[in-house]
């Protein structure tokens, strides 16, 4: 056991050297020709934890995405297709299916693009926005890999191929950006700018989308089904659909054998946590969630009585303790109180789920809505008020995409 586990090691520790070699210019050839036989016998969770270990002695992860494809290349010989058996409508038998949708795709991208090319380019416009369109799907795709596949790998102390993949992920969703804003204006491009198109924005981004499917049925899937459980997977099937329609249907029903759960509960970090399906939070961290989000909340019950409501430092509305409990409609001037008992009426019967008001109030713009707030199986539990001062935002003009000086408010954060 030891030697085998000397001989992971030295495998780790001379991919990290091979990684270190490309990136000072080596030729990938000619590595491939030196190392050939030690690549032939590295697998997959070697190459997660080369990943890994550069990373943690403080290579970038930009570094190693920008050489993403070269290493995928040097690495080819060490990253065989993932076991074939996976049963029909397992996740990762719908990705694979996905990516040959995606390969397809593709080719049938590069197909428009050579008419496009052609003589009878005019035509070929049409097609050109249907193929980006059907590009586009892949976005749902990769949605499910970043947030239902990745937290699992990050669990299991795989933390660096995530980190690599999603930052191509957002380099190719930049380049099919990119596209786009030229096919708007396809009708303007003359032919020598249609070729510059096609040789520095379209051909890139189709090499690149094309190398992911390769990089994730090559890595990505063996490594998962590696390290992930019967029942992480049953996490990710379970919300699969919560993105919405990908590129292909599963192609059967997949229900996986679960270990039994112990009969202890997972433990919490405090002894106050509050359990909820998607988490837990101690009440110290609930009452300053709570107080921190830029609104205020007040929730009446279903008997129309005040519950709570946060204290956020700038209310728009000043409230007090002494509401607690009291009837809704005494808590409003009485010109306004048949208001709030019709829509409160209105949230109960289920005549509306939502209602909500606009008002000027000096500088601020405040924007109240009310929310029934129903149980799974539809049963009214109450109905929330959530107040917003909107002004800042109804201001806003353009984009900032990068973190921008902060002002004093900001800086507090």
């Amino acid at each position: 056991m030891s030697e085998l586990l000397d001989n992971s090691r030295h495998r780790i520790e001379t991919l990290k050297e091979i990684i270190k070699n490309l990136h000072d210019g080596a030729d990938p050839e000619s590595v491939k020709e030196e190392f050939g036989d030690l690549l032939a016998e590295v697998g997959v969770s070697e190459i997660a934890a080369m990943e890994n270990s550069l990373m943690s002695e403080g290579m970038p992860q930009e570094e190693i995405q920008r050489m993403c494809d070269v290493h995928a290349a040097v690495l080819g010989g060490a990253m065989p297709h993932g076991p074939a058996d996976v049963p029909a409508g397992h996740p990762v038998h719908t990705f694979r299916l996905e990516n040959e949708k995606i390969r397809e795709i593709v080719g049938e991208y590069r197909g428009v693009m050579e008419r496009l090319a052609s003589a009878d380019a005019p035509s070929a416009t049409e097609d050109w926005a249907t193929a980006h369109r059907n590009l586009g799907g892949l976005e749902v795709h990769y949605q499910r890999k970043e947030y239902l596949v990745f937290p699992f790998l990050e669990k299991a102390g795989i933390a660096g191929p995530p980190k690599v993949m999603w930052g191509v992920h957002d380099e190719i969703r930049e380049k099919i950006a990119a596209a786009g804003e030229i096919l708007e204006n396809a009708a303007d491009l003359d032919d020598e700018a249609l070729r510059l198109t096609i040789e520095t924005v379209i051909d890139p981004m189709l090499e690149q989308v094309s190398g992911m499917t390769d990089k994730e049925d090559r890595i990505l899937w063996p490594m998962t089904l590696e390290h992930l459980s019967a029942r992480d997977w049953e996490a990710v099937r379970s919300q699969w659909d919560e993105f919405g329609k990908g590129l292909v249907e599963p192609a059967g029903v997949w229900l996986p054998v679960l270990p039994e759960l112990p009969e202890k509960p997972v433990e919490v970090p405090e002894d106050d946590a509050i359990t909820l399906p998607s988490g837990h939070l101690s009440l110290r961290q609930l009452t300053a969630l709570l107080n921190t989000l830029p609104m205020d909340l007040t929730f009446v019950d279903a008997e129309g009585r005040v519950g709570f409501f946060s204290e956020s430092e700038d209310r728009v509305f000043a409230r007090n303790r002494a509401i607690i409990g009291r009837r809704v409609e005494d808590c409003h001037p009485p010109k306004s109180v048949h208001i709030v008992e019709q829509v409160v009426d209105d949230l109960k019967s289920g005549r509306r789920n939502v209602a909500e008001f606009w008002i000027q109030m000096g500088d601020r713009f405040v924007h109240i809505r009310y929310f029934a707030v129903r149980d799974p199986d539809g049963s009214y539990l109450g109905t929330l008020e959530v107040t917003q001062d909107i002004a800042p935002l109804r201001a806003l003009e353009g984009e900032r995409r990068l973190l921008a000086e902060m002002s004093g408010s900001e800086a507090s954060v």
